[in-house]
């Protein structure tokens, strides 16, 4: 089962002195696959907000995950997974183009993550409308791996208009598509019907929720005819109140729960960037070794 670390977004207060590049060389080290960026273009001003419920504000620090996977390409040997990206928030084309890149730069080791995302903030302030974001994320997805496969594409959606146009360099082979999602019953649909693999929200663990809905999922992919056995998980493991040694427990659970890989997040064990948080990884990957 393949093993990845969330990089700790939040917590990471300087990129001086190549300290991304000394971070993820320690995940490697310690036996890790990938890892994990989480997606936030802009944080909400709380102060003038008191009604806000979100999880993260303006003063919550987020690397754009695509640059910085340019970036980290040719200093480590993980691969990249988004977790997830705000597709709707975003032009389908140059995510397209983005990914392509990305795809030229570090061939086949990206897995692009997407969502819908919750900060009605964000969808304001980059002009797209939160009110149809899963209808809208349902035709990017359908475009996205056109654009990746084809050499043009005439394609006219609802939301999406590509008039016999392409772009260039594309992916020599298919760059995976997953989905981020809680158990409602449209979004785990729209696993089966459209994704290569399924991220579960955080929330959502090993036990009678997580198995109706990956069975709902496999359901979906049955019914227009794909593969359910092709459609992957990736559990996501957060490790708060029972710190680093809980993580092999929890491993096991997802493996038995049918999971393909585990992301583990380092997020809120009052460690300091960067030595705390390398500290971390190598005592999970003690663990799990």
């Amino acid at each position: 089962m393949r093993r990845g670390i969330v990089m700790p977004q939040r917590e990471i207060t300087t990129t001086a002195s190549g300290e991304l590049v000394e971070f993820c060389e320690a995940v490697a080290a310690a036996g890790f696959d990938h890892v994990l960026f989480y997606d936030h273009v802009l944080g909400a001003d709380t102060a003038s907000r008191p009604g806000w419920s979100g999880v993260y504000s303006l003063t919550d620090p987020f690397l754009e995950p695509l640059v910085t996977f340019g970036y980290l390409a040719q200093a480590t040997t993980l691969d990249f997974m988004t977790g997830v990206l705000v597709l709707p928030q975003r032009q389908t084309v140059l995510v397209a183009k983005q990914v392509a890149t990305l795809e030229a730069l570090a061939p086949g080791r990206l897995r692009l993550g997407v969502g819908i995302g919750w900060n009605e903030v964000e969808y304001e302030a980059l002009g797209k409308d939160f009110a149809n974001r899963g209808r809208r994320l349902d035709e990017q997805i359908v475009l996205l791996r056109r654009l990746l496969r084809e050499p043009v594409v005439d394609f006219r959606g609802e939301h999406e208009r590509v008039d016999r146009a392409g772009l260039r360099p594309r992916p020599a082979v298919d760059v995976p598509i997953w989905l981020g999602s809680g158990p409602s019953p449209r979004a785990l649909r729209r696993v089966g019907e459209l994704a290569d693999g399924w991220l579960p929200t955080p929330t959502l663990v090993p036990g009678p929720g997580l198995n109706a809905a990956w069975e709902q999922v496999q359901a979906a992919a049955l019914a227009c005819g794909r593969d359910p056995e092709a459609i992957e998980m990736e559990g996501h493991i957060r490790l708060r109140g029972g710190g680093p040694r809980q993580a092999g427990l929890l491993t096991e659970s997802w493996r038995a729960a049918g999971a393909h890989a585990v992301v583990i997040d380092l997020l809120g064990l009052g460690a300091e960037w960067p030595q705390g948080h390398i500290g971390l990884v190598e005592t999970i990957g003690a663990v799990l070794d």
